[in-house]
């Protein structure tokens, strides 16, 4: 039996098609927007990466203190999903910004307290030896109260230990984003205040620990999206692929605890 020259081409052809479409994203790859706070900020730099080699997908990213993402957002600014805090995804569920179906929890992150490399590491293992540290320091920061809930948290801690007279010249107030942990690296503060995630690995600063069990705060981060979102079905896979318990080590090693459920 023949095979004509025709023939021979037209299956190359196929055969080349076929390890064309083996090998190369699919032609409905989409562009991800996402909203997002700080905190995750370097398990996104590990995971996303991961996911748009294995989906094609790009992800674009807009990451800001809270509050100026819950501006944005009931300003009527569009993105595909957010990654929030537990209840401001409550909420936008609630209020119908965000979709009840497909969100999903990440991890648990607390506040840890840090110091410049190299500094003497102060007492912190109780609430007392901590409202001690707080008072001995020239100067210490956190984020602002009304931008984050670390702020807004540490705020309360300060005047729970009854110390906001005494810490008021004190205190700086500059979230991790805008650089507020280089402040510590640089010995313009003796101590910083910040979500374990945006302090886990800088190089400049050493972590003295968590705070105290009784002032402690644990941010629930979330993933959800958006209800107006015309082809959800990326974003919803995105979701999954940063809640997938085969990642749950990117999140650990970037300072988050188990979500749980």
């Amino acid at each position: 039996m023949t095979i004509s020259v025709t023939m021979r081409n037209a299956l190359g052809a196929m055969v080349v098609l076929a390890a064309s479409c083996m090998t190369t994203p699919s032609t409905s790859a989409a562009e991800i927007t996402v909203m997002s706070g700080g905190a995750p900020q370097e398990v996104l730099a590990v995971l996303t990466p991961q996911f748009e080699k294995q989906t094609g997908h790009t992800v674009k990213y807009s990451f800001a203190v809270i509050s100026a993402l819950r501006q944005k957002l009931d300003a009527g600014e569009k993105t595909d999903m957010v990654l929030l805090p537990l209840p401001a995804v409550e909420a936008y569920v609630k209020s119908g910004k965000l979709r009840a179906d497909g969100w999903a929890r990440l991890g648990n992150v607390g506040i840890n307290v840090i110091v410049r490399q190299g500094a003497p590491m102060p007492d912190i293992s109780s609430p007392e030896t901590f409202r001690k540290a707080l008072l001995e320091a020239r100067s210490v920061v956190h984020a602002t109260p009304a931008a984050t809930p670390s702020g807004a948290h540490m705020a309360k801690v300060i005047e729970q230990l009854g110390i906001s007279d005494a810490m008021k010249d004190k205190v700086v107030h500059r979230p991790a984003l805008d650089g507020g942990v280089e402040l510590v690296a640089k010995g313009e503060a003796d101590i910083g205040m910040y979500p374990a995630s945006e302090v886990a690995h800088v190089k400049e600063v050493t972590i003295v620990g968590p705070l105290p069990a009784s002032l402690q705060l644990n941010i629930l981060y979330t993933a959800a999206v958006t209800t107006d979102n015309p082809s959800p079905e990326p974003a919803l896979a995105f979701v999954k692929f940063l809640s997938d318990p085969a990642n749950r080590v990117h999140w650990k090693d970037a300072g988050f605890d188990p979500a749980g459920n």
